[in-house]
């Protein structure tokens, strides 16, 4: 591991792919990577990459902007992390703007300044005698200058505090990108050349390159790590868009918000719908048996004493009224005035308001527990695979090959999929207001819904009811009218974004 300042990235072989040409991809997309996954809709395109082709990537990132500015890679790479890996953009910054600011904003000293200095970043102290003492100024222990180390800042420190500083960050504190100075009030950042020559410890140097290539990731524009567990890939975008990403483990995610896939709903909405399921969805049933609304700002209150005088804690309210009748405290007196008596009008303004309150919580729990379903539906179908592989080995035994067998796998993936989809389109309906392309989304929503329902019975019970030649036509024609509506329905969705047929229910 110990190595020279532009060998410390991993050196890797790489194999040219003839799928595509650059111009194509863009300047964001390789197309020389070997281990690649790509997807081609519109302009959209995407690659999943290995930890190993990652590393390359980041390399050759590093490598076209050092071949501008004949900068150290170390020092291109910091540049380049602090535009987000933004070639374009740092290039641009580089020739059109004040170069020396640009650098102290990069947390690097300007490499201009440092050309005919042959002072190395390992740097030895002073011009005196190299077996000549200096106090460190962490350890304050005198050291030899030839055992002092210090970034192109000039502060110096012994090796031994070096290497331990270094291992507490790398280590404990898991940061590798954004390791500065230990002088006070120095913001230089410490770079790959300067740890190679100064940490002794290969598993410190291993992790503290494998925590630059994740900074290379979590940095980036157009890279975001594949969410699924124990997955270690990464995909990168040709642009920045909340679109579906297949990574190579088979995990499917919005690129967007890292979540699963939620087409048809947007982000946006998707966040609104987790925060307001775990704030309502435990407590929603306990409120509509044991609370009342404040008759004058409706904010939800709950009696926590046997004294029927309540007053609203709402700041903006501060309303005294009785918890019996919800009328106005100060009218009751002594004796209790109209608290006994049947008021018809103000009942039925008190019934009014909490109906209202009372309707937005009962719209709520009714896509709630349909989008609830869908998500308990989806996680028993999940086990269907195991029950369809036992069904497609019992087929093989029956004179059908593998891959005549492969539609009842096809038919699972295929409910599955329509299962998320629905889920989220509960969630989509719940911020729609009602106009006419509204009704013909639910139209679809429903044809969709009961030909998945179809499916997912057939799949659960009928499956064993006939020979495997008819048992194979009927679920692919059922599983292809699944797809058909599911079509339908995104088609219809996406053309609503695009010309804005939408309009929404802002919480």
């Amino acid at each position: 591991m110990d190595s020279e300042d532009d060998d410390f990235f991993y050196d890797e072989d790489e194999e040219a792919s003839d799928e595509l040409d650059d111009d194509y991809l863009g300047d964001d997309i390789d197309s020389s990577e070997p281990a690649a996954k790509r997807s081609y809709d519109d302009d959209f395109q995407y690659e999943c990459l290995t930890p190993e082709s990652i590393v390359s990537t980041m390399n050759r990132s590093i490598d076209d902007v050092n071949n501008v500015f004949q900068i150290s890679p170390a020092t291109a790479r910091i540049l380049l992390t602090h535009f987000k890996w933004d070639k374009e953009k740092l290039l641009e910054r580089y020739y059109s703007g004040d170069q020396e600011k640009l650098f102290e904003e990069a947390h690097v000293i300007n490499p201009l300044k440092l050309r005919g200095n042959s002072t190395n970043k390992l740097t030895v102290s002073g011009s005196g005698r190299l077996n000549s003492k200096i106090d460190c100024d962490i350890c304050l222990s005198p050291v030899l200058q030839n055992s002092m180390a210090g970034l192109e800042c000039g502060h110096m420190f012994c090796t031994l505090c070096w290497n331990e500083y270094l291992n507490t960050k790398i280590l404990e504190e898991n940061i590798g990108q954004h390791i500065f100075c230990p002088a006070t009030n120095c913001s230089i950042l410490v770079d790959e050349n300067f740890v190679s020559s100064v940490l002794q410890d290969i598993r410190v140097k291993s992790k503290y390159l494998k925590l630059i290539a994740d900074s290379f990731v979590q940095s980036h524009r157009l890279m975001r790590w594949c969410p699924a567990p124990d997955c270690t890939n990464a995909v990168k975008v040709s642009y920045n868009v909340a679109r579906t990403v297949n990574c190579l483990c088979s995990f499917s995610f919005c690129f967007g918000c890292g979540e699963s896939t939620h087409e048809p709903v947007k982000c946006k909405w998707l966040r609104k719908w987790q925060k307001k399921c775990d704030d309502d969805s435990e407590t929603s049933n306990w409120i509509s048996a044991n609370t009342k609304e404040c008759p004058k700002c409706h904010v939800t209150i709950e009696k926590n004493g046997g004294c029927n005088h309540m007053v609203c804690r709402n700041s903006a309210c501060k309303c005294d009224f009785c918890w019996v009748c919800l009328g106005p405290w100060d009218s009751h007196g002594s004796s209790w005035y109209n608290c006994n008596r049947y008021d018809e009008k103000e009942a039925q303004a008190a019934r009014d308001a909490q109906a209202k309150s009372r309707a937005k919580l009962e719209r709520y729990l009714f896509y709630c527990n349909r989008y609830m379903n869908h998500l308990q539906s989806a996680k028993f179908e999940k086990k269907l695979y195991e029950k369809i592989r036992l069904k497609m080995d019992s087929m093989q035994q029956h004179n059908m090959s593998w891959i005549e067998v492969q539609f009842l796998k096809q038919a699972v993936d295929v409910l599955c999929q329509c299962r998320n989809m629905l889920k989220y389109t509960y969630v989509f309906a719940f911020y729609l207001k009602k106009n006419n392309h509204s009704i013909i989304f639910e139209d679809n929503q429903r044809d969709l819904e009961m030909a998945t329902e179809v499916l997912s019975e057939y799949l659960e019970r009928d499956i064993n009811s006939e020979e495997a030649q008819e048992i194979k036509q009927k679920v692919q024609d059922k599983y292809r009218y699944c797809e058909q509506r599911r079509k339908v329905l995104l088609d219809h969705v996406y053309e609503g974004y695009e010309r804005d047929f939408w309009e929404y229910h802002e919480p």
